[in-house]
């Protein structure tokens, strides 16, 4: 995937966007970790950003991205040197006036049902699990969002270098458009990210069995959606 994705570098930098040659823009919304240092978007060149690096990545059409600087399409098409892991990330932006939503029947709130719908359009057939018609009430440690139907389970099966890179091309396109899909938490690779979180770091995620890849979130990105405010 990483290698289809480097059809769609072109040239020419962001107005006003900061590389490792310049100083960085003034507190952007997300960063990219590159080669040349960290650079600085706004959400809409992060979506876009990432959009084009995964639909590149399957073959799709990607939208134009002659404005953006090649090497953070390349970082993020390819991960870091040698290792996948998290290259882009974005300030949490959680909405504080969402109403609590019940499952539907297909076991996913209407906030995680569109979630499901908008991954599905960039990256295809998604091996998903985490959620049923009708619920789930076992498998998930207690309090789990899987039970309230919010979270979603993307499985990157088995466990290697290039299912981890494809694993981390939608984490980080989730991350850019958590704002619009009303996304609670990334969790991958021993990483999880926060849409509470001011600054939107990744920070480390402790499993509680940490020689349990599965709960180590190794072969699957976990993301769940908003529960929203009760009033």
């Amino acid at each position: 995937m990483a290698a289809g994705a480097l059809v769609l570098l072109g040239q020419g930098l962001l107005n006003g966007l900061g590389t490792g040659e310049g100083p960085l823009r003034w507190n952007p919304e997300c960063t990219v970790q590159t080669s040349d240092g960290e650079v600085g978007l706004d959400r809409d060149e992060a979506k876009l950003a990432t959009t084009a690096v995964a639909l590149s990545a399957r073959g799709m059409e990607a939208p134009d991205t002659s404005g953006l600087d090649e090497v953070v399409l390349q970082r993020l098409a390819e991960g870091p040197p040698a290792d996948a892991g998290a290259s882009l990330t974005c300030r949490g932006s959680a909405a504080g006036d969402l109403p609590v939503q019940q499952p539907t029947d297909t076991g996913l709130t209407p906030r995680a049902e569109r979630l499901r719908t908008s991954m599905a359009e960039v990256f295809g057939d998604l091996s998903l699990g985490g959620f049923a018609p009708g619920g789930i009430d076992q498998g998930h440690q207690e309090g789990s969002t899987h039970y309230e139907g919010r979270a979603i389970d993307v499985f990157f099966r088995p466990v290697t270098e290039e299912n981890r890179r494809e694993g981390w091309l939608l984490a980080h396109w989730l991350v850019a458009h958590a704002g619009d899909l009303d996304v609670q938490y990334v969790i991958f690779d021993d990483r999880i990210w926060s849409a509470h979180g001011a600054r939107g770091q990744w920070r480390d995620y402790e499993a509680a069995d940490p020689g349990n890849e599965i709960l180590r979130h190794l072969d699957h990105v976990h993301v769940d959606v908003l529960r929203g405010d009760a009033g």
